[in-house]
């Protein structure tokens, strides 16, 4: 509840005030904090998890949902597969409330007034991007998805893939209530990346915070996250803001935009560009620039993802499409993160070490 009034179902990421924040899932959350801090960011909204909470209380879900997850033996893989479509097929069969329905298509025609937009429609549950869990990945994103209609059906199949068996069985691990994880979904104009990617503002094989490491590929990021390809790796000096290290990967695809198809589809890549550079030097240093912003901003290690979009002028392209706190290295406990400490750092804590 907000000022005595139920909270509205939608919001603006340009709009969010840091009491909106835990309505909007760690995704969301993070790109409204990006947008405040003037990073540019795609325009979008956030379906706040209050209207997910309503759409189970109204539809009557929250009792079913809860009935099959007590009966789930997180031991038999294939039944708990089974329990999770039904969960899954219940949600997307429900009728969603009236009035959340007419929030999601108000807020998509306010970004895309003549309904044509291509979004991505991205999950973002409350438990992801935590410092101490990582819960990221473990739902889904649909991308180049135009009109209100797919939008409407796309938050909801967002809000299913909370009960897909892989989180179900990621949370039981982790010990964190099935029910309690909420779920908002973030709404955002589709990027057309000529290049995409990662970066982490420190070294993720060894945590030594005074690098940028950086993952890119043509066409969008989506591969290079996953892990479907072999990307091109940048390593630059954080103070400087120099690649000390690269290394060109043979690219055997692209994902592009389909727009004729509103879909996306992998693109051979043929002959010499197989092995062209991702990104050129001076955009190394633009995306180390952008990742040591957002570490500031943050105030610690950040996972971001970038992009740089192809219908955007040269200097305005470069947009930040998500920022989250590195979760392997920030977890250890102080004495194993000092082994890796370098620069002065390393120099004061060689000297202060009682051993």
């Amino acid at each position: 509840m907000q000022n005595g009034h139920a909270p509205k179902p939608i919001m603006p990421f340009e709009q969010a005030k840091m009491d909106d924040f835990p309505l909007m899932g760690g995704k969301c959350a993070s790109l409204a904090r990006m947008i405040a801090a003037g990073v540019a960011v795609p325009p979008g909204f956030a379906v706040l998890t209050s209207a997910y909470e309503e759409f189970l209380a109204q539809s009557g879900l929250a009792g079913q949902i809860s009935r099959i997850l007590s009966s789930i033996d997180v031991g038999d893989v294939s039944a708990e597969a089974r329990k999770a479509d039904e969960i899954q097929r219940l949600i997307a069969a429900a009728k969603l409330p009236t009035g959340i329905e007419a929030a999601i298509r108000g807020a998509y025609l306010a970004l895309s007034p003549a309904g044509d937009m291509p979004v991505a429609v991205r999950s973002s549950a409350t438990a992801e991007d935590m410092p101490d869990a990582s819960f990221a990945g473990q739902q889904d994103t649909y991308l180049w998805v135009v009109g209100a209609d797919a939008v409407v059906a796309k938050v909801k199949s967002c809000w299913g893939s909370l009960f897909n068996a892989r989180a179900i069985l990621y949370r039981e691990h982790n010990h964190a209530g099935q029910l309690d994880v909420l779920m908002a979904v973030g709404v955002q104009k589709m990027v057309n990346a000529a290049s995409a990617g990662v970066a982490m503002t420190l070294d993720p094989l060894t945590g030594d915070r005074s690098k940028i490491v950086i993952d890119s590929a043509f066409g969008l990021g989506e591969p290079v996250v996953s892990g479907e390809i072999t990307p091109d790796n940048f390593v630059v000096e954080k103070v400087m803001l120099q690649v000390t290290r690269r290394r060109i990967a043979a690219k055997d695809f692209e994902l592009v935009a389909d727009r004729a198809g509103a879909r996306t589809f992998e693109r051979p890549i043929e002959g010499s560009r197989r092995m062209q550079s991702s990104l050129t030097d001076a955009q190394v240093i633009a995306v180390a620039k952008l990742a040591k912003a957002l570490e500031k901003t943050m105030g610690c290690p950040q996972d971001v993802e970038w992009a740089f979009d192809a219908d955007l002028p040269e200097g305005e392209n470069l947009l930040a499409l998500q920022s989250r706190p590195e979760t392997v290295w920030s977890r250890k406990p102080p004495a194993a993160r000092k082994t890796y400490a370098t620069g002065i750092e390393g120099v004061l804590g060689s000297l202060l070490s009682p051993h």
